[in-house]
This record gives C-alpha cells, structure tokens and sequence, in this order.
C-alpha cells in the first residue's frame, strides 16, 4: 500500500516546512515539490515555466514513489478544485492506494505577513485569489480524497 499525502494551502501557510518535518520523521518518504521541480527543470523556483513540464516531471515521480516508498508527500498549493481532482486522478491512476489531503488552513492576512518577509515573495493579488479559491470550494472527500486533515494551528 502506498500512501499520497496531498498539501493544500496559500502560499506560506507552512507547507514546505510541514512536508520537510515528515520526511525527517519517516525518511523513506519521498517528497515531491512543484518548486523543486521548477528548480531543476528551469534553475530557479521562481519560474514558473511551461506547467505541462512541470507536471509531467510531478507523474514521473509518482511513478517512482509507487514502485520505491510507502509514503510521498505531493507539495504544492492545490488551491484549486479542478487542480486537486487532477491530481487525485492522477494519483489513482498511477497506483496510489490512499489519498490523503492535507489542509494547512492559514488565515490569509498571516499568510500575507509571513510572504512579506521572504526572499521569493508571491504577488499579494495571486495569494487572494488563491484565498477566495479555498473559501469558495475547500477540500473535501468528494473530490475522491480518501480523508481530509485540516491543520489551523
């Protein structure tokens, strides 16, 4: 059986730093970033780079967590429905056995705060609609989750 945690959240709710804690408590996990990815497809994380790219690297590595660990962790905003539901899809189709997502539900103006103080700061404009995106249609089970966990602390 192998397990897919999904990250949700705006940006610097704390995701990256949640998903890194994991893997140093289970190091067979296997951690599957979108900004690493960029990193090593176009030499920064800032560029975003044509997404078909990006997300044929994301199925590439699902492949490899399916066949080498029990658990990976998919780190990216997946503040979109239609997003997440491609991902799950994916997901499924690839051989995960367990979907599980995982809300850091961050209030938007922390968020803002915590963006302000980095060296890559994402445009306040993009994380408020990323906002408005979770508000409106937050993660659940029916897009094909096995369980949703949300994390406000």
């Amino acid at each position: 059986m192998t397990r897919l945690i999904i990250l949700i959240g705006l940006p610097a709710s704390g995701k990256s730093t949640l998903a890194r804690k994991i893997v140093s408590r289970y190091p067979q996990c296997q951690l599957i970033s979108t900004d690493a990815i960029r990193a090593q497809l176009f030499g920064d994380e800032t560029i975003q780079g044509l997404w078909l790219k990006v997300w044929q690297e994301v199925q590439q590595q699902f492949h490899q967590a399916v066949n080498q660990t029990s658990l990976a962790i998919y780190d990216a905003t997946n503040t979109q429905r239609r997003g997440r539901r491609e991902v799950i899809d994916q997901a499924r189709e690839t051989g995960f056995s367990q979907i599980i997502g995982l809300w850091v539900d961050k209030s938007l103006q922390l968020c803002l705060e915590r963006n302000k103080q980095r060296q890559r700061q994402v445009p306040e404009e993009v994380i408020m609609k990323m906002s408005r995106q979770l508000i409106d249609v937050p993660p659940s089970c029916a897009e094909g989750f096995d369980e949703v966990k949300r994390i406000t602390e």
